[in-house]
């Protein structure tokens, strides 16, 4: 591997761009051929090989696709462009949000045959979401059905007029061999990878004049001066529509477009051009960002300069067994520099900045110090994790955390080899520190070990990662339902415990009533009314203490008992043979009777989940909801997306991410926090004491 020793740049000569796209679109290769062109890489790497310099965790080489967002920074026209490419697969949408809270601006990458996606829709709402200003490269020209017209009328129908295509290809047998410049009506060949003046080919004047005009109506919205020399259908000069591009990309109201073969590094340079040429700096496009002062509260506004005060952003951290943990941040002001303290805010900690790393894929190119709007990362700081901030002492500043997916897809685990469990839960924590999505329970209830992520791809990689890089193999396994038991009408039960064995006996004799208390978050309520001391008081203490040990396991299933009254009312004792233990045992007795004829149910944990998708899934939703068991509550608009609310079961979510993936193709979403304890239905309830007496 040849490398180009890397110069510090300010932020006037940094752009921070996201590769963003629909798995398998060509991000990865592009991140190859940006590499290849600028000379970084003397081999092409390539994804089906599994040598790329962005896709080199094990994981990724096995699956060939990215499950990491990878820094890849390369120097071009005596500037730095730090590319962060992200996965497609939805599953590990943490990464994305990870290389968009620091990217400035973002790719977005449509297959030239496939056209728009789901992973391209998305795409495109996260860059809104954000403000990020965007550029379109439609690769895979190359390929026999590749059609850049059609590509472009599917982003204008479904993105709007925002979208501005600055080449006509053309092709000769069939090949895609170069395209003409529509600002400079100019044509291009490529020859060798480089780009060659050529002339325009037979046919094409019609089609470039309209998308030239296409080009001015967009850019013309920029600039009221614009507007009015398009009105009058005066032409634009070429410097006026590139001033145009670059005042309509940062405000938002020009997506430009163009395409290339990533495979042949075709239109690569010709991409990096256009990303100098168009695409703002960092200082330009976020030269403020807003943080909080710890110590009052009030917003800050960091200028994205090297002269003021430290302030940097930790984005990601790697935390591997082998090379310790490798904190990834991004400078929002000053300069950051090897050797020195700064402050962690959200710990309140001094932590000690030892090298500083320009980190290409797994590459560490150490420097001295990274100026404000630039990537780096740094090693083995003590107690920083993502999310926190890193500044000098005299300007206490934190910025606020991503905003990370929620993770709903859940599933029980263990160790397969006795004695791992210590081991398991170092392994796990490590893990966590590196995927923020990924949640970790212990059910006290249910003595389960949960693991939570966004999807079965995403639990999955979370498994082999502890089995390849911590030799831990478990289980996986549906998480228990944590259903209560309770019963719904009043009876009076006798519990009588007597025992006779030389010596002292054992006797205590209960009269009890049992209901329903009215209140199911409290297991019990007890009270005594005994007359005439037919239980002497010093035993009430000990016929509580036998409800609080029945209501842990119910007589049903097994399952905590919740909402019963139970009242002793009378009773008989012995004055030799009587003890605590023995009034203790008839309660139990008595509890398990009364169980039996109080019409007993079993409750299930009720969730309300909100599912956003599209306008035209709503009928499929609706319909799954209610096989689901699920009360629709009602439906409203959100963000341009139908949300439909519902109370539904817990045991009918398990796998609903999966199933609301699929049926969606990706664009559904939804939440769901629990609400109550419902009687569940008979049904439902023989199979749950089944199981319970089937596993006993």
């Amino acid at each position: 591997m040849g490398r180009v020793l890397m110069k510090n740049y300010s932020a006037g000569n940094i752009r921070n761009v996201a590769i963003l796209g629909h798995s398998g679109c060509g991000k990865t290769t592009i991140a190859e051929a940006v590499l290849h062109v600028s000379g970084v890489s003397k081999r092409f790497g390539r994804v089906e090989e599994g040598n790329t310099i962005s896709d080199y965790d094990p994981e990724e080489i096995k699956r060939k696709s990215s499950i990491n967002a990878s820094v890849i920074p390369v120097e071009w026209l005596d500037e730095k462009i730090n590319f962060i490419d992200t996965p497609g697969f939805f599953d590990f949408y943490g990464e994305v949000a990870q290389a968009l809270s620091v990217a400035d601006l973002a790719l977005i990458v449509v297959n030239a045959k496939s056209g728009v996606e789901v992973g391209t829709e998305k795409a495109w709402e996260y860059t809104e979401k954000n403000n990020i200003p965007k550029m379109i490269f439609v690769n895979g020209m190359d390929d026999e059905n590749a059609n850049l017209d059609n590509v472009v009328l599917a982003l204008k129908q479904v993105f709007g007029k925002s979208v501005a295509p600055l080449q006509v290809p053309f092709y000769e047998n069939g090949k895609f061999v170069g395209f003409v410049n529509v600002i400079r009506k100019q044509a291009r060949k490529f020859i060798n990878g480089m780009v060659e003046p050529c002339d325009m080919p037979d046919g094409l004047n019609e089609e470039v004049d309209e998308m030239r005009s296409l080009i001015e109506e967009a850019v013309a919205e920029t600039n009221e001066d614009l507007m009015d020399k398009f009105f009058n259908e005066e032409p634009l000069s070429v410097e006026e529509i590139h001033r145009g591009l670059n005042d309509g990309i940062l405000d938002g109201t020009v997506t430009p477009v163009i395409c290339g073969a990533a495979n042949y590094t075709i239109g690569i340079r010709v991409l990096m051009n256009s990303i100098n040429k168009f695409l703002p700096p960092t200082k330009k496009v976020k030269p403020t960002a807003v943080a909080i002062n710890p110590k009052t509260d009030d917003l800050v506004e960091i200028n994205c300069d090297e002269n003021d005060p430290l302030a940097a952003f930790v984005f990601k951290t790697i935390a591997d067994p082998y090379i310790g943990r490798l904190s990834f941040f991004k400078v929002l002001s000053g300069v950051i520099k090897k050797d020195t303290m700064v402050k962690n805010v959200n710990k309140n900690f001094a932590e000690k900045i030892g090298r500083i790393y320009i980190i290409r894929g797994k590459e560490q190119i150490e420097v001295d110090e990274l100026k404000a709007g630039d990537i780096g990362a740094v090693a083995k700081l003590q107690n920083t994790s993502t999310c926190d901030t890193l500044c000098s002492n005299d300007r206490p500043v934190m910025i606020d955390p991503i905003v990370y997916p929620n993770a709903f897809y859940s599933r029980a685990l263990r160790p397969k080899a006795k004695g791992d469990e210590d081991k398991l839960a170092q392994a796990i924590a490590k893990l966590l520190e590196e995927d923020k999505v990924l949640k970790f329970v212990v059910n006290k209830e249910t003595k389960e070990s949960v693991i939570y992520g966004i999807g079965e791809t995403h639990i999955d990689v979370f498994v082999n990662k502890l089995k390849n890089k911590f030799k831990i193999d478990v289980e996986l396994s549906e998480p228990k339902i944590p259903y209560r038991e309770k019963i719904k009408a009043k009876v009076q039960v006798r519990g009588r415990h007597k025992k006779q064995s030389g010596g002292h006996g054992q006797f205590g004799d209960v009269v009890m009533d049992f209901e329903p208390s009215g209140d199911d978050t409290i297991p019990y309520i007890f009270e005594e009314k005994i007359f005439g001391g037919a239980v002497p008081k010093q035993y009430f203490p000990a016929v509580e203490k036998g409800i609080q040990e029945c209501v842990k396991s119910g007589p049903l299933a097994g399952y905590p008992v919740v909402g019963i009254k139970a009242t002793l009312v009378d009773g008989s004792y012995h004055p030799v043979d009587s003890s605590e233990m023995a009034f203790k045992m008839a309660t139990h007795i008595a509890f398990k009777d009364a169980f039996a004829k109080a019409k007993p149910v079993i409750l299930e944990p009720i969730y309300k989940a909100s599912v956003k998708v599209p306008d035209s899934y709503t009928g499929d939703i609706m319909g799954s909801m209610n096989k689901r068991r699920g009360r629709i509550l009602g439906m409203h608009e959100s963000e341009g997306k139908q949300c439909i609310e519902a109370e539904v079961p817990l045991a009918e979510m398990l796998n609903y991410s999966t199933e609301l993936r699929s049926a969606t193709q990706g664009r559904g979403e939804f939440t769901m926090e629990f609400i109550r304890y419902e009687e569940a239905p008979k049904d439902v309830m023989d199979k749950v004491i089944a199981k319970r007496a089937k596993k006993e």
